[in-house]
């Protein structure tokens, strides 16, 4: 105000000056509104704009905030100390600085001074805030003082009372000839007669040059035009003079120049622009003296009722200091010569300042007003910016800030005022006040847009809890507010804006990711769940377009007796295929009574919620108890999901070591949650061998290799794409096989896919394997599995007596062997003639007998009975078992493991292989007993070609893929049948046995991947 007001005014003129300075003190002016609603809503505790706007938008956007504006505190101390020093050695004594002339080189003696200030102002600050507060009211009555001296000064100021005198030459204005005196000599220059263009006198000698040659004075084009044009004007003609007129309008110069567009020389005396001067570069610079509306706030920790002081104490404090700064341009306007305004540094004067020359009655009124305004503005700033800092890491949101928590005994922070001091010393440094405003502006500008951004926030919310005293307030007036602060931080310089916006921005991140989570209710969660009800209502509840559809994953955990999950790969895994994008559940169940198994649920919960923190999964982890893990499970895949935000992906842990537990539920609870994701249209991922799977730490660079024998939507190659873009699998290649028939072209299969994945822009190298028509028919037609217990049935014949019981078992296991040898042949002899072994043609010629013999034991008295097994060929091979009753009938009852309903949905198909492969008994129609002995060897039968196929397959794979880092195939559908559960688990163990990562994965039959963009 005191320093560069003036200059300001000159540049741009009066009618510019009085918008730019009405423009910041109406955003100051708004933003004092929204911080007293703000201030007014609840208790304000130490931290000042800090606390409110954590507590309102939340950590993140309080600790970017807080950081930014204890910034602009810090160097706003050095704003304040450098115009005190500027005041000290450019008008007051310039005879005290170190390094040569002030005027010509006053870096140096600004660093030096200014860290002389720094430490003394430390030492007050380190003594105590009480200290400070006597300090402020003789601060204050300064400027008053200062303030009323000037407007008396304004109306009565005239070219007779005021001896401030301007030597132009055209429109050029020249320095006085002792410009390195100090103001007190200017009378004595001015009778000298100086500014005149006689022949030898100042000027004339500034312009012209002896040349003895020709015994003549060579001058410069410049003082041949203008020489008659030499005036000694007032400078200060008053408001009587009519000035005003002149000085409407702006006079914009360029570094160097002495006029628009003409380059002026230092050297010859001419006063010419520092910097370049634009509307831009002057807001920028003015900005800072209408930041003072957050000293109360920022003292907030020592006032006695902030919710009553904040408010009435800043209003009114930011509409005085508005209508002095825009009386200031009217005073200067109309009272002085527009070039005494542009003369920054008072050069024309002997260095002197015009604001003093100006004031009454006497200008040291001015300048001891304004050196100690200076220097107690700065002093607050030193004093609220270690307690913003303190308060700051008394949160614990930015972790690396804990060591300056600590106080002293009278609730000093130590730590924080010399961590302060270090941070101005640094802006001394740049010892330049005009180069330091622009840094100011940007900090004060991001805390005061979001001071108002969350005014408008909680308006706009109508939170129950936004009850604030302060009514006089609008959102609007906070959205304007927003507006002038992001436009006024672009115009002080976007470069400057930039550099703001990106330290906040990091620190928010910072403290997003490192920061302590605190629960303080804030708007911006508010506006989170405002946001997430109007998507969700907007969301419609269906099946996502094929382009928008991602794995939104379920994941069914298994909790250990810690309530730990039992495979935390499965966590890593997760991880990996959303890559951190998309809806994640992380569901475990709990057995037992709800009220009894509360304390464990939530233990369970949160273990399982740091453990998705460590692996970086973004989601929600729920916990339910249930009479059953079975019920339990169904009800997550039932229920899980809001609206049209529900997972459409389940992924279930393989059962190990079901084979090894005499129980059932280890593998039903497996079946029955595989069913009910089937019934629910939903995907199901199954990994396999979960221990191998790779943690987010290691790096994949073998193959990934997708068997795609079924058509599934495409789900199992947008999975290996999902799983490429993870660091963890990004160097591993992409191989697809693909199965073919017999009759096949699979060169042109091989094209076809190839074209497919060019078109789907995933980049793959494509192998198609070809094996038996039996193979693929039996994979691809899954829903008629009909597979038998067969470990069951072992452990049941093995309860039987011991002698004669394992006599069934060896010749029971030979008639095995023998059936599965005649399969094979079957399959290599109808290979070679053609015939699809599926095919519905017979074939004709001799045919081979295989003869089962029953024959009890004869003290029972029973007859022997004599079973034929007709298979193709024209010998005759006999096996003959010889069991007690006991036994016989475990073996039939082994055999026997389905129910009749079961046998009528299989009658097509038993006909169909009985017909294609000749394959029958010639029993005695009599004995109903060997003819259900006929229907469960076809069961048999069948159950063989099944596992034959599993081993057919499993073998194909691992000679492929092998040393692969990744197999996913795909996963069969479950059996329809109770009787066939655990032959399929036996099913699904020979088709991935022996390799080391295992996705099995089936599609809900939806397409997931398209071609069109």
């Amino acid at each position: 105000m005191f320093v560069r007001l003036a200059w300001i005014v000159g540049s741009m003129g009066t009618i510019e000056a009085f918008f730019m300075v009405l423009m910041c003190c109406i955003t100051t002016f708004v933003t004092a509104i929204s911080m007293s609603a703000i201030a007014t809503n609840g208790m304000v505790q130490a931290g000042g704009s800090y606390f409110m706007i954590s507590r309102n938008l939340g950590p993140e956007c309080g600790g970017a905030v807080g950081i930014c504006f204890y910034l602009a505190n810090t160097f706003g101390t050095d704003l304040y100390i450098l115009g005190a020093i500027e005041i000290f050695l450019q008008y007051m004594a310039p005879q005290l600085a170190f390094f040569g002339d002030i005027h010509h080189n006053p870096w140096n003696n600004f660093r030096v001074y200014g860290t002389v200030v720094i430490v003394l102002l430390t030492i007050v600050v380190a003594v105590g805030v009480k200290f400070v507060q006597l300090f402020a009211p003789f601060s204050l009555a300064c400027v008053i003082v200062s303030i009323l001296s000037i407007f008396i000064g304004s109306f009565q100021a005239n070219a007779d009372n005021r001896d401030v005198r301007l030597c132009l030459i055209g429109e050029r204005l020249m320095s006085l000839p002792n410009y390195k005196s100090s103001p007190d000599n200017v009378s004595s220059t001015l009778d000298a007669g100086w500014c005149s263009n006689d022949t030898g006198g100042e000027l004339h000698s500034r312009y012209c040059a002896f040349d003895n040659l020709t015994d003549s004075y060579v001058c410069d084009s410049y003082w041949q035009e203008h020489s008659n044009n030499v005036r000694y004007i007032p400078g200060i003609p008053g408001m009587a003079s009519n000035i005003i007129k002149d000085n409407m309008f702006h006079h914009y110069l360029k570094e160097g120049e002495i006029t628009p567009g003409v380059q002026g020389d230092s050297n010859r005396g001419e006063i010419v622009a520092d910097m370049t001067t634009t509307f831009v570069a002057l807001c920028a610079i003015y900005f800072p003296s209408v930041t003072g509306i957050m000293t109360g706030s920022n003292m907030s920790g020592d006032l006695r009722d902030p919710q009553k002081s904040i408010p009435i104490g800043t209003i009114l404090a930011q509409l005085t200091c508005s209508f002095v700064y825009l009386s200031f341009v009217l005073l200067f306007g109309s009272t002085s010569e527009g070039a005494l305004l542009r003369d920054k540094y008072g050069q024309s004067q002997g260095g002197s300042l015009l604001a003093a020359n100006l004031c009454w009655p006497n200008h040291w009124v001015v300048l001891i007003g304004a050196f100690c305004s200076t220097i107690g503005a700065a002093l607050q700033c030193l004093t609220s910016a270690p307690r913003l800092l303190q308060a700051i890491a008394r949160d614990n949101i930015i972790p690396f800030l804990d060591c300056l928590r600590v106080t002293t005994k009278k609730g000093e922070p130590m730590r924080a005022i010399f961590v302060t001091a270090f941070i101005a010393e640094c802006g001394i440094l740049i010892a330049s006040l005009d180069y330091v405003a622009p840094v100011i502006d940007v900090f004060f500008l991001m805390c005061y847009g979001f001071v108002n951004l969350t005014c408008a926030i909680q308006t706009l919310l109508q939170t129950p809890s936004w009850r604030p005293r302060f009514k006089y307030y609008h959102w609007t007036l906070s959205i304007l507010g927003v507006c002038l602060n992001l436009a006024l931080s672009i115009i002080a310089g976007w470069y400057y804006a930039l550099g703001a916006f990106s330290i906040g921005a990091f620190i928010y991140k910072y403290v997003e990711f490192k920061g302590g989570e605190k629960e303080w209710g804030d708007g911006i969660t508010g506006l989170s769940m405002l946001a997430a009800q109007r998507a969700l209502l907007k969301l419609e509840e269906g099946d996502p377009h094929t382009k928008n559809w991602r794995p939104q994953l379920l994941v069914l955990c298994k909790l250990n007796a810690d309530q730990q999950p039992k495979y935390r790969r499965v966590i890593s895994l997760a991880s990996q295929l959303k890559a951190g994008k998309g809806l994640t559940v992380m569901a475990g169940v709990l057995e037992g009574d709800r009220v009894e198994m509360a304390k464990k649920a939530h233990i369970a919960k949160e273990n399982m919620k740091r453990l998705m923190d460590e692996d970086r999964v973004k989601g929600f982890a729920k916990v339910m108890v249930a009479r059953n893990i079975t019920e339990g499970l169904n009800i997550f895949v039932q229920t899980v999901g809001l609206g049209g935000l529900k997972p459409n992906t389940v992924m279930v842990g393989w059962p190990y070591g079901w084979r090894q537990s005499q129980e059932e539920r280890s593998w039903k609870v497996f079946l029955e949650t595989v069913k009910v994701v089937t019934a629910m249209d939903l995907a199901l991922l199954v990994p396999r061998n979960i221990d191998n799977f790779p943690s987010d730490q290691e790096r994949m660079e073998k193959s990934i290799d997708v068997w795609w024998i079924v058509h599934d939507g495409g789900l199992l190659l947008l999975l290996s794409f999902l799983l490429k873009h993870h660091k963890v699998w990004r160097n591993c290649p992409l191989r697809i096989f693909t199965v073919a028939q017999m009759t096949d072209n699979s060169i042109q299969l091989k094209k076809d896919l190839e074209m497919f994945l060019y078109q789907l822009r995933i980049n793959a190298d494509v192998f198609v394997e070809e094996m038996y028509n039996s193979d693929i028919s039996a994979y691809t037609v899954e829903r008629t599995l009909d597979m038998e217990k067969r470990a069951k049935m072992l452990r049941e014949i093995k309860l039987g007596r011991r002698g004669t019981c394992c006599e069934v078992i060896i010749e029971f296991e030979n008639v095995m062997f023998q059936i599965q040898e005649l399969v094979d042949a079957s399959h290599k002899r109808e290979s070679e003639e053609g015939t699809p072994i599926d095919g519905h043609s017979s074939h004709s010629g001799s045919t081979k007998k295989l003869s089962v013999h029953v024959t009890p034991v004869q003290s029972d008295g029973e007859e022997e009975k004599q079973a034929t097994l007709q298979i193709d060929d024209g010998n005759d091979v006999h096996f003959t078992f010889t069991p007690v009753d006991p036994a016989r009938e475990q073996l039939l009852n082994t055999l026997q493991s389905t129910k009749d309903e079961d046998l009528e949905g299989s009658n097509e198909d038993e006909q169909a292989d009985s017909d294609n492969r000749n394959v029958g008994f010639n029993l005695d129609d009599d004995d109903e007993r060997v003819a259900e002995d006929r229907k469960k060897l076809n069961r048999v039968r069948s159950c063989l070609m099944r596992m034959h196929t599993a081993v057919r397959l499993n073998s194909t794979i691992r000679s492929r893929s092998q040393d692969a880092d990744l197999v996913i195939l795909n996963f069969p559908a479950p059996p329809a049948r109770l009787s066939a559960e655990e032959n399929y688990m036996e099913y699904l163990e020979a088709l991935t046995e022996g390799l080391n990562r295992v996705l099995m994965v089936r599609g809900s039959g939806k397409e997931v991947v398209t071609i069109y963009s």
